[in-house]
């Protein structure tokens, strides 16, 4: 993405020639990583009913007044439920949060297995996606509710009322992106495992920008994919790490959660939250998650990234189970 010019190799040849291009590329590389935050963290700010432990936490947006944010708060199961952890509870796992982080509207208790995706439709409606994988899925009418899916990851809602779902959680599973018209019925679908452009492996979000765009997190192939509604390719960005969860802001700024990135999965990459310009792809910031452990694949931070009409962040943490708000201290 480079735009800057090596200087002629007077003396040196090509020896001095490739060094001169890779001090560029890692100054440009750590450009992109590093820097000053423009975010300050609030801990402990959301607060559940009394009484109630923080469950894993997974994907967060913004309601459409701007200011309360919906985060999905999996059931309290313990740690070694990992992707069952609202099997056997009552507990609501979708909540509202108000600015303060007060707890002011919760449901869905006993209607998921593995919460995991959430958008907020034009008209204000809540969507959903369970996450559970095939082999956790009991007999029934729990699981996998978007019709029969491996492993819905995410889901995003178009301004005319088309859904648009990441199935493909489990790495082995659909790794496709399908549409449905507002009233549910299938329209048609594209992707499949792979490493090509339009292949995916482990699709985690999906998200649209004020272009209509359908941006897909492809986090097992390191990469965010860029389609139209139809499901054109157009553009592949990896500029952001390894993707888990996207936003966009209505300042055309793009936010992407990298909980992943290690030594093995994704070398050279730190976990946190790169924002950057939704048009040209451009990184202007990156906040460092500074508990990540690039020696550890267990993924850590946050894995959704959401951003109210003030500009504050909101990270979904699954491993750490929290809610983490950033408010804004520079521009």
């Amino acid at each position: 993405m480079s735009n800057a010019r090596v200087p002629p190799v007077l003396r040196g040849g090509l020896l001095a020639a490739v060094a001169a291009v890779l001090m560029v590329t890692l100054a440009e590389g750590l450009t992109a990583q590093a820097g000053a935050s423009p975010f300050r963290t609030v801990d402990g700010w959301a607060k559940l009913p009394a009484g109630r432990q923080m469950g894993a936490v997974g994907d967060v947006t913004i309601d459409n007044d701007g200011e309360h944010i919906w985060a999905i708060v999996r059931c309290d199961a313990g740690a070694d439920r990992f992707g069952s952890e609202c099997l056997d509870s009552d507990l609501d796992p979708v909540i509202k949060f108000d600015s303060e982080g007060n707890t002011v509207e919760s449901f869905g208790g006993g209607m998921f297995i593995w919460p995991h995706g959430i958008d907020v439709d034009p008209d204000g409606n809540v969507w959903v996606t369970d996450g559970v994988s095939a082999g956790g899925t009991p007999e029934g009418t729990r699981g996998q509710q978007v019709i029969k899916f491996n492993a819905p990851a995410d889901g995003v809602v178009a301004d005319d009322g088309s859904i648009f779902v990441a199935d493909g959680h489990a790495g082995a599973g659909n790794n496709r992106v399908v549409k449905f018209a507002p009233d549910g019925s299938y329209l048609m679908e594209w992707g499949r495992t792979g490493y090509a452009p339009g292949e995916f492996r482990t699709l985690h979000a999906i998200a649209l920008d004020q272009r209509g765009r359908v941006f897909v997190a492809d986090r097992s192939n390191n990469r965010i994919q860029i389609f139209d509604q139809e499901g054109t390719f157009l553009s592949q960005w990896t500029q952001f790490g390894r993707p888990s969860g996207i936003f966009f802001d209505d300042n055309d700024q793009i936010y992407v959660a990298d909980s992943e990135s290690d030594d093995i999965e994704n070398p050279g990459w730190e976990m946190g939250i790169r924002i950057g310009n939704a048009f040209s792809g451009w990184v202007t910031d990156f906040i460092l998650y500074p508990a990540g452990d690039p020696r550890s694949r267990s993924g850590n931070g946050a894995e959704f990234v959401a951003v109210d009409r003030y500009g504050n962040m909101y990270g979904g943490e699954p491993r750490p189970r929290n809610v983490q708000k950033y408010v804004r201290v520079r521009p």
